[in-house]
């Protein structure tokens, strides 16, 4: 598989998103990239310790957690390019379908590790952007 059949197949297949790294702050381009996809239908769920809720959805302090009272499809991922490689495991260990990492965010050993479980991989790619360009 490549990037672009991953990116295909995840717009076609995805439509609950956990978003790690979620700010409830509307100037920040987690917010805006989830209240987009939120418009187009998506399910959001926000994973952020540091938040009770955001875009009027529950917001949950680990994937694990999550995953424990919603299906997620996709973890797409606003965080820094190191601290990938655990929200891939737990992606993984929740049976997720995706690993979205954001633009500017890459790492290697993350995304083989996701791909080597079965997972569709985008990296350094906005979620947004590859939507609206349908």
């Amino acid at each position: 598989m490549n990037q672009t059949d991953d990116i295909e197949h995840i717009l076609q297949h995805c439509r609950t998103v956990a978003v790690v790294g979620l700010s409830p702050k509307p100037h920040r381009a987690s917010f805006d990239v989830s209240r987009y996809m939120q418009a187009q239908g998506w399910r959001i769920i926000p994973i952020n310790p540091a938040a009770t809720e955001v875009l009027g959805e529950k917001s949950y302090p680990t994937l694990t957690e999550a995953a424990r009272h919603e299906r997620i499809e996709l973890v797409n991922v606003f965080r820094k390019s190191a601290d990938v490689p655990p929200v891939a495991q737990e992606a993984v260990a929740i049976g997720a379908q995706g690993l979205w990492l954001q633009s500017g965010i890459e790492n290697a050993e993350a995304a083989a590790m996701a791909r080597e479980a079965g997972l569709r991989v985008v990296q350094n790619k906005c979620l947004m952007m590859a939507h609206a360009a349908r």
